[in-house]
């Protein structure tokens, strides 16, 4: 089994529909509507919205994110995971109800009993809703810089890409750069190259989230080969929401071979019917990727990883060895 690490998914997207269909059992909530054999059902992105935010509010508290931190971070594992950052908004947390300091050690009480029982690393990456404006984003990033957390180790920004400039977000990643968090941003999926552009010129992160559009502007990709930009690109959600028509067109392979360095991520698996393990599948069987090009991959995000030194070193001591 070939090791693996992903950098970009969504807590709240990465439900199971299995383990939704529990907590809407305890909560007296009929999905039938939104689950059908098993699957999540949705046609179009409003709907997929609706899907998203319906399952999301099943967790109302800190057990119950403990509960889907542990769930996805073991089924991770069981594919052969090492390691997995997963994006937290404690904006979601106060829609719920739950005060954001409860949300956070819920998710870090999952990701310990995880890596109790399978080995499996954790941390998150706090980020701002982008359609909820400057402010938003900056009392996201005070929140996490006044209440930090070992866990939280990253700051982003995710939410609709076609709203607001990056300049607007200047002052919420000052704020969590100058505490010592890492930054990625989502950008380049549903807008094109300048989106990527823009993003480096004024958030200065050290990842982008997708980034795939940046292969509109020759210019931009040999920039982001030279600044070594690391992209997290998540090729199934890709095909799904119909950035790309098929995999034939995306260009993973065409970034990868102009030296960017290209992660394998599932964004928010269940809805998009893919997990981590198919990503992997995926990039092999349509890709053309070997297992000793899967692993650099997975070496690529292990070293580009918002974790400790220490950290980091005991996982490349892992895949160099082979162990998953």
């Amino acid at each position: 089994m070939v090791p693996k690490a992903e950098l970009h998914c969504h807590i709240e997207g990465a439900v199971s529909p299995a383990l939704a269909a529990r907590q809407a059992a305890a909560y007296g909530i009929d999905l039938s509507a939104i689950i059908v054999d098993g699957a999540y059902r949705w046609t179009d992105f409003t709907e997929f919205l609706h899907v998203y935010d319906t399952v999301a509010a099943l967790f109302r508290t800190r057990e119950d994110y403990a509960l889907l931190a542990h769930d996805y971070l073991t089924g991770l594992a069981a594919e052969g995971c090492l390691y997995s950052e997963f994006f937290i908004s404690t904006d979601h947390a106060e829609m719920t109800g739950l005060a954001p300091q409860a949300y956070i050690e819920g998710l870090a009480e999952g990701i310990e009993r995880a890596k109790a029982e399978t080995g499996i690393e954790g941390r998150m990456i706090a980020t701002g809703l982008r359609h909820g404006g400057p402010e938003a984003v900056e009392r996201a990033a005070r929140f996490i810089v006044d209440h930090p957390h070992p866990l939280v180790t990253g700051f982003g920004m995710a939410g609709d890409e076609r709203m607001h400039h990056p300049a607007d977000f200047v002052r919420a990643f000052g704020i969590a750069r100058e505490a010592g968090l890492r930054i990625t941003v989502h950008a380049g999926e549903l807008c094109g190259a300048q989106s990527v552009r823009d993003a480096l010129d004024h958030l200065a992160p050290e990842r982008i989230g997708h980034g795939v559009r940046a292969i509109e502007d020759p210019a931009l990709v040999e920039r982001l080969a030279d600044e070594a930009i690391v992209l997290e690109t998540c090729p199934a959600s890709n095909i799904a929401l119909k950035v790309f028509a098929d995999y034939p067109s995306h260009p993973f392979v065409a970034l990868r071979e102009a030296g960017v360095k290209v992660t394998l991520n599932s964004d928010d698996p269940p809805h998009f019917h893919s997990s981590l393990a198919n990503e992997y599948a995926i990039a092999r069987d349509h890709f053309g990727l070997d297992d000793a090009a899967l692993t650099k991959v997975t070496r690529t995000a292990i070293e580009a990883a918002f974790c400790d030194e220490e950290t980091r070193t005991r996982l490349l001591a892992r895949l160099g060895d082979g162990k998953a």
